[in-house]
């Protein structure tokens, strides 16, 4: 995915600290949750191409002000904030524990992966500088937003960047799973395909089907928008109804249960939070229509995944097109065993 990233470094000015954070932001009020912490400037390293600025110094110009990266990015950013920082870039794929706690002392900011967690113990690591801590993803979950606000640190994510990307993994595995398109592909490398019947595969249809969204937000909208191109009817559920989006795209607000209970395919798009953490367990798929299809492109807990698997064996659904899982790190031999899934490997925003 082509990631166009605005990091925004807010520092408050200690005594003796000359700091010039041009250019300003170029809204209103980029960051009303800095702004209440009490962080008076901003810099958006980005948002000006090309364009080179003065460096950050402290200590009567002695030092540049650090900012640790938890990870090798592509793109040009990090070069960039070079010009005006010290950049402390971590080489390896996945940082450690250790590593992190050490990496991260004495920085102004940090620039963390959602896979990384960065907590109480991570920021003390740092110390009483560290004013921003920026996420490389939608999601923030791997952050101690709490903790951060109490420390006045800002916490700055990238919202908008994998919008589309992300709807379109969602209409692309609700069309495989239908059309069974992965089960054809296994059945011609397997060398068993011994030319074509007329009952050979036979799948559905998405036209007239009932697209249930749980969460309206971008992703949510972008692929109702997507799906009733389509010919898809939609519903959603949502903590606030948007009656204006409701009348523009012709979708309904249902309640959650009355959603799982009507939808042919229920697609899971709100962020993980406490409350939102195993939301579709037994009970749940319970309620869902045997012919339906589960799609989940939001986060791994989510949904309750030793249930998951007990509906897909006791065909309670007819499928699930997975991005993400409990542990990344290890998706269970179950689950990679049903036939009627699909698992992808958390790239719903891998697009250039």
């Amino acid at each position: 995915m082509k990631r166009r990233f605005e990091f925004f470094f807010a520092v408050r000015s200690p005594p003796k600290t000359v700091l010039d954070l041009r250019p300003p932001s170029t809204s209103a009020d980029p960051l009303p949750a800095c702004r209440q912490a009490g962080v008076r400037h901003f810099a958006c390293p980005s948002a000006r191409h090309g364009e080179k600025y003065d460096p950050v110094w402290l200590n009567g110009g002695m030092e540049k002000l650090k900012i640790f990266v938890t990870h090798v990015f592509l793109g040009k950013f990090v070069e960039r904030l070079k010009d005006r920082y010290e950049v402390v870039v971590w080489p390896g794929r996945d940082i450690g524990r250790e590593d992190l706690l050490k990496g991260v002392r004495g920085s102004t900011g940090i620039i963390s992966l959602l896979t990384e967690k960065i907590d109480e113990e991570v920021m003390k690591s740092a110390g009483v500088q560290l004013k921003v801590i920026s996420n490389y993803a939608v999601g923030y979950d791997n952050i101690d937003v709490s903790t951060a606000t109490k420390r006045g640190i800002c916490v700055t994510n990238t919202p908008g960047v994998l919008t589309e990307s992300v709807a379109e993994e969602v209409l692309a595995l609700t069309l495989s799973l239908f059309r069974r398109i992965v089960e054809g592909d296994r059945l011609i490398r397997s060398g068993k395909y011994k030319g074509w019947e007329p009952d050979l595969l036979l799948g559905t249809g998405i036209k007239d089907k009932v697209m249930g969204i749980v969460g309206l937000g971008r992703i949510g909208r972008w692929t109702a928008r997507m799906c009733s191109a389509l010919g898809m009817k939609i519903i959603y559920f949502n903590r606030h109804r948007d009656e204006e989006f409701e009348e523009e795209y012709s979708v309904t607000y249902h309640t959650f249960d009355q959603l799982l209970e009507k939808s042919d395919v229920v697609s899971l798009s709100v962020p993980l939070t406490k409350e939102t953490q195993h939301m579709v367990g037994e009970r749940e798929l319970k309620l869902m229509k045997p012919t339906a299809l589960l799609i989940n492109t939001a986060r791994g807990p989510i949904v309750d995944q030793e249930m998951l698997i007990r509906a897909l064996r006791e065909k309670w659904i007819a499928g699930a097109g997975l991005d993400v899982f409990e542990d990344e790190t290890n998706v269970p031999q179950e689950l990679r065993d049903l036939p009627n899934t699909i698992l992808t490997p958390h790239t719903a925003s891998a697009t250039n």
